[in-house]
C-alpha cells in the first residue's frame, strides 16, 4: 500500500487564489452592470393622467 502525501497550500497561495476569484467575479459582475447600462428598456414616452377622483367618491 502506497501512502499519498498531499501537498498543502501555505497561507500565501490560498489567499492569492482567493484573491483571484474574487478580483474576476467582481469585473464579471462590473462588466454585466455595464452591459444591462446599454441596453435600452421600453419606458412610457409621457406620463399617464387618468383622473380618478370619480372613483375614489363610489367607494367611499
Amino acid at each position: 500500500m502506497q501512502l499519498k502525501f498531499k501537498k498543502q497550500d501555505s497561507i500565501g497561495q490560498s489567499l492569492g487564489k482567493k484573491l483571484i476569484k474574487i478580483t474576476l467575479a467582481s469585473i464579471v459582475i462590473i462588466f454585466a452592470i455595464f452591459l444591462l447600462n446599454k441596453i435600452n428598456f421600453p419606458s412610457p414616452k409621457n406620463d399617464i393622467e387618468k383622473d380618478i377622483t370619480d372613483e375614489i367618491i363610489k367607494l367611499k
